[in-house]
Formats: structure tokens, sequence, C-alpha cells
């Protein structure tokens, strides 16, 4: 068992300064370092386009541009190098995993991915400027892969494919902006319409009035269906479906019949994030194993996260912190049953 850990970062003020507190906590970090010994052994399969980029993210997410400016600025880094980084456009994603069951007040999350790409960071941010405040775990620094607003709007992805890609964002940077820009459900579904897909992905998204919608999303499509339990496999886009989705279907099919005796959000919590109950995944290696399981109750406005499997999840009421009261834990532990490196823990990782 490898002992893991997230940094929780909580920041109230503009976007311009959160990225310029980001940049500073980054600075000559492992994950930094890392990341650019990974840039020096494989070429990006992308362009970066400074004012392509800008006008994408300046339609949806202006503040967004502002924090990418203060990350730019607190490296030191030029603008395309930290488009390139950090600016969920036109990016490459690889394949993942992740499971989702939501109740009428609750989504619980499994976030299955290689620990290679996990950063351990848990951020909370409370914006001065525009946007909503924002608590959940970080992908590519800017990104959220799940997380929950001051709304009530809870949201996590999974992955279906990378065929085909388009111009337009990457995953974690469409979470992002759908929690820092959406009030509910129905917004979350209208700007999945609109914001153009790199990658195809599933999102859902679950409110304070109790309904959950999944949306279907390709750079070609998108269909909007609602189901309280979602893997890595379309059910309206089936023609976007991969050939192998046999683990997908499994873990569906794991959550459907345990589904039925679920009560509360505790009991789901349980039935993904203990290792015996076929949700959870130990599959590290082949990029779908379970790093953290998440929960989001909008109506308490209250967030349960856990790192790795059978464990009791850290309660973080985000009601309290809203009203001005920081969070006194400042790091989440765990353990996941892998040898493999962390990318923000352990150096050389390839």
């Amino acid at each position: 068992m490898k002992k893991i850990f997230s940094d929780i970062i909580q920041f109230r003020g503009t976007h311009y300064g959160f990225g310029y507190k980001q940049g500073t906590l980054l600075k000559d970090s492992l994950t930094i370092k890392n990341r650019e010994r990974q840039w020096k052994i494989r070429r990006p399969r992308f362009t970066i386009d400074i004012g392509e980029t800008k006008e994408a993210i300046q339609a949806f997410a202006p503040g967004i541009w502002d924090e990418l400016l203060g990350l730019r600025d607190a490296l030191e880094w030029d603008l395309k190098d930290t488009l390139q980084e950090f600016g969920g456009y036109r990016l490459e994603y690889v394949r993942s995993g992740c499971s989702i069951f939501t109740g009428k007040d609750f989504l619980i999350r499994n976030y299955d991915y290689h620990p290679k790409t996990y950063e351990g960071r848990f951020m909370v941010f409370q914006p001065a400027d525009q946007g909503y405040a924002v608590i959940g775990p970080s992908q590519r620094i800017t990104g959220r892969m799940d997380g929950m607003n001051e709304k009530g709007l809870a949201m996590g992805y999974n992955f279906m494919h990378r065929k085909k890609p388009g111009d337009g964002f990457i995953c974690n940077m469409i979470g992002r902006i759908i929690l820092e820009s959406c009030a509910t459900v129905d917004d979350a579904v209208t700007m999945l319409k609109e914001i153009p897909h790199r990658h195809s992905f599933s999102y859902t998204v679950l409110d304070k009035s109790g309904e959950t919608y999944i949306v279907e999303a390709t750079p070609r499509s998108v269909e909007v269906r609602q189901s309280n339990v979602c893997t890595n496999h379309f059910e309206l886009l089936k023609d976007e479906n991969r050939c192998h989705l046999t683990d997908s279907y499994q873990r569906l099919e794991a959550m459907q019949s345990q589904g039925q005796e679920i009560t509360d959000a505790y009991q789901a919590f349980r039935m993904l994030n203990d290792t015996d109950k076929g949700v959870f995944s130990d599959q590290y290696k082949n990029w779908s194993g379970t790093i953290h399981t998440s929960g989001y109750l909008p109506a308490e406005q209250k967030v349960w996260f856990a790192l790795g499997g059978d464990r009791e999840p850290v309660v973080f009421d985000f009601a309290t912190w809203l009203k001005g009261d920081d969070f006194m834990t400042k790091r989440v532990l765990g353990e996941v049953d892998t040898d493999l490196p962390f990318v923000h823990m352990d150096k050389a990782v390839r």
C-alpha cells in the first residue's frame, strides 16, 4: 500500500490573485518538475494559438483567463507554455475510468485514473471578481474533475473516448467552467450544448432540485438523458462507444443491482468506496484505478472526500466556509494499492 495525500488550498480574492498564489505554490514543486520532464520526452499533438485560446476562454469564463495570467507571472513562464500546461483548450487527454451514482440529495463519484497524473490538490475558491465559489479536486491545475459550487450545483465527468478530437475544451476545464458559471442543472445542460468539446465524455450534474441529468457530449453532437448511474459508455450516442466496454458495464451493473437498497448518501459512498462492492477499481496500471471517492450533498452544502478504498470520508462544511470560516484541515491522507509514482509526491515521474 502506498500512502498518498491531497493538500487543501483555500483562497478568497480575484482570479489573477488565485492564479498567482497557485503559481507560487507550484514553483519548484515536484508537479512542475515532473511535467516539464514529461514534455521533453513527448511532443504535444496539438498547437497553441494564443489569440484563439484567449477568445475561447473569455467567451465562457473570462476570470479563468486572468487566473492563467497570474500563473504565468508567478511561474515566470511565457504565455504559450502556460496555456500548453494549464489552458484546457485543444489539449490532449488520455483514457480513464470513473463511476458516478446519484440520489435526490447526493452525487457520489469514484475518480479512476493513473497515479502519475494525480496532482493531490483539493481546491476551495471564492472569487471576488466574477463567478461562483467552487469546492473540489483539481486536474491540470485550473480544471476540476468533480466539484460543487455555492449554488449547490454538483458535477462529475466520465471518459468515453478520444477518437476524432475537435477544436474545443478538455473535460476538466469544461468541469471548471460549468461549476463557476452555472447555478442549476438547466444552466449546465445549456452550456454543455454550447461549449466546444475536444473529446468525448459524459457529464453528470445534480442540483438542489434533486434532478440528475447526464449529458453525453462529443465534438460532433450532444445528447441529454436522465439516470442516476454513469460509467464509461454512452447510452444514447451508441455509435460513439469504444469496442471494449466490459469493465464499464460491470461497474454499471454493480451499482444498479446494489443501488435498489441504497437509501442515503453514506450507503452510496460505501458502495463506491468499499473495495469489495464491485465498483472500486485497482486497475492503476491500466489508467483506471480509483484514486479518490468524493460525495456532494447540494442541499446541505457539504462535501465528502476520501483517498483510496475502505476509507471514512473527510467532511467539509462548504456552507460554513462560504460565511468566512476557513477549514482547519490542511491535508487529506489516504492509501492506494499500487507502487506507481504520483506526480506531486515522487521524483522523475515519466
